[in-house]
């Protein structure tokens, strides 16, 4: 796994030991960062880090900071390993949290992002979409992107109470993506 493009093109991601992380495919980071477009100047959320391989792609493409969040403490290993690979004080911020525990203390602070990168395990994320965007809401800057990750499998997946005003759903291979532009609050 590597770093698709931008100043850190080419590096070398670490992966969290085991089967509990499921990083994002070269392929799907590349194809998602074509729909996004330009990132630069952006603060990133990566929510379900595992590796951070898709906040260390922003990174690389010019985002202002990445914020990554995962409870795993191989997870959280991976990323620091990785963050290494940026010599800028921050630029990244790591959190060992549960994603909602996270999101509360980021509101607490004030913290917003204009992209959120959201890659749970599949198996929870029917669990915790009728909580996920309510949580989300708050700590997401006006315009901000909201990037899902699911199972093709399943289906398009529906964030309860997220303003979005436009979406684009793509599926490559077994993997869904969901990008999702915010609008304003209803």
């Amino acid at each position: 796994m590597r770093v698709v493009a931008g100043e850190l093109r080419g590096r070398t991601l670490i992966a969290p030991r085991g089967a509990s992380t499921r990083p994002t495919s070269d392929r799907v980071r590349e194809a998602l960062f074509a729909v996004l477009g330009d990132v630069r100047g952006l603060d990133v959320l990566d929510l379900f880090a595992g590796s951070g391989a898709l906040g260390m792609e922003a990174l690389s493409r010019g985002a202002a900071s990445a914020t990554f969040v995962d409870r795993a403490r191989d997870a959280i290993a991976a990323i620091r390993a990785n963050a290494a690979m940026i010599d800028e004080p921050g630029r990244v911020r790591i959190v060992a949290a549960d994603w909602e525990q996270a999101l509360r203390a980021e509101r607490a602070a004030g913290r917003t992002y204009g992209l959120c990168l959201v890659d749970p395990p599949y198996s929870l994320l029917p669990r915790i979409t009728g909580r996920l965007g309510a949580a989300l809401t708050p700590v997401l800057a006006p315009g901000a992107t909201v990037v899902v990750e699911y199972a093709a499998r399943l289906g398009p997946i529906q964030l309860h109470d997220l303003p979005v005003a436009t979406r684009t759903d793509r599926i490559y291979g077994g993997t869904g993506i969901a990008v999702m532009r915010i609008g304003e609050p209803a």
